[in-house]
């Protein structure tokens, strides 16, 4: 099983989630603990300019950026939108 490590950010932004997207994401973070491939999860790296930014999707809105750690463990990064994640992970740097 993965080990999810969250940031300060994450933990921030998910904190003013609503309700039923907070639930939306605990099942996919169950899913992802076991397979973060799981199909349901779309993984997908997105990769800005050699980061290793991945994403998986919570519903067909919103989406969890994350960060493969070492064999084991996942950073989760941030939480949010498709579009601002998307934005914020592919403008920075």
């Amino acid at each position: 099983m993965w080990k999810v490590v969250v940031t300060d950010e994450f933990r921030r932004r998910y904190s003013y989630l609503p309700v039923e997207i907070k639930k939306k994401a605990e099942k996919q973070e169950r899913l992802f603990r076991h397979n973060p491939f799981y199909p349901s999860l779309h993984t997908e790296k997105i990769e800005p300019k050699g980061r290793q930014i991945w994403t998986i999707r919570i519903d067909s809105s919103y989406r969890i950026a994350f960060r493969f750690i070492d064999k084991d463990t996942v950073a989760f990064l941030t939480i949010g939108t498709h579009d601002w994640i998307y934005k914020i992970w592919l403008d920075r740097n």
